[in-house]
């Protein structure tokens, strides 16, 4: 099996923990752990998220019941739920966290989709799939976590079949960000650098892909950082249960960070939509 980068390593550890396993939880979106898409600056976080689910489904071409879905960087498993439950599809889970992959588990055993919905331990560096075995790969937020977005992009081309959809989102940086000014960012999430648009374009074309559809909404990262600001603010005392003053107080200033990174300009975000070529 290929050695982990350090970056992956890294994220491992820190979704395993207590300090994060309830944060993210309890306040990032519940089952959907990535950024939401958001009505207003007033919607709850849990329905935004899930929006996410909603809006990558909508998305996909041909999507049924002899699908399989393949979702990097799974988390809780909302979006597998979403998609067994809408589309009838089968999805397998891969995420680095057995703390999520757990839960995963049993709140698909309590929606009884576990028959359409398999939970695997790895990292999308190396993908626990066979070549060409995949319909569709779908990842929310997850692939900026890696130190080598070139190698997930070769695994993710790997485990396709011809002519399979690639769909997903990722905290990036602006095409035009400058030099040296994302750093808080970074340090705090242990990386060197971000995706950018232009980035996985570049790097998808390059692996046969065509784009069907790309979507900038980098307003939406803005606004779900604030939000989840301001809920973790609201709730710091009932969150001290479960995380610890000193975790909670490095998110609000990280999240700080996000937001004054997304007001300058020097962030992006949104939904890519890729097919390989047959």
């Amino acid at each position: 099996m290929t050695r982990k980068s350090n970056a992956v390593a890294q994220a491992e550890a820190y979704y395993d923990s207590p300090d994060a396993d309830s944060f993210y939880f309890t306040i990032w979106g519940g089952e959907d752990i990535h950024i939401g898409m958001y009505k207003d600056d007033n919607e709850p976080i849990v329905p935004a998220s899930h929006r996410n689910d909603e809006t990558l489904a909508s998305m996909l071409e041909g999507v049924d019941k002899n699908t399989v879905v393949l979702d990097i960087g799974a988390g809780y498993g909302g979006a597998a739920r979403h998609l067994a439950r809408t589309r009838g599809c089968k999805v397998v889970c891969v995420n680095i966290s057995e703390t999520q992959n757990r839960l995963n588990r049993e709140l698909n055993k309590k929606a009884g989709l576990d028959d359409r919905i398999e939970v695997l331990y790895g990292d999308f560096e190396a993908i626990p799939a066979d070549d060409s075995s995949i319909d569709v790969v779908w990842s929310q937020d997850a692939i900026l976590h890696s130190g080598n977005r070139p190698r997930v992009l070769d695994e993710v081309k790997r485990v396709l079949k011809p002519g399979g959809q690639f769909i997903f989102t990722d905290p990036m940086q602006s095409d035009d960000c400058p030099e040296g000014v994302l750093q808080p960012i970074l340090d705090r999430i242990h990386l060197e650098t971000l995706g950018s648009f232009g980035f996985y374009d570049r790097e998808l074309r390059a692996r046969g892909f065509e784009k069907l559809d790309v979507r900038e909404m980098t307003h939406q990262l803005r606004r779900h950082y604030w939000r989840v600001g301001e809920e973790l603010k609201a709730n710091y005392d009932r969150l001290t249960k479960g995380s610890s003053t000193a975790y909670l107080d490095n998110m609000i200033k990280g999240l700080g960070h996000w937001v004054d990174g997304a007001d300058k300009g020097y962030l992006a975000w949104g939904v890519m939509h890729y097919r390989l070529a047959k």
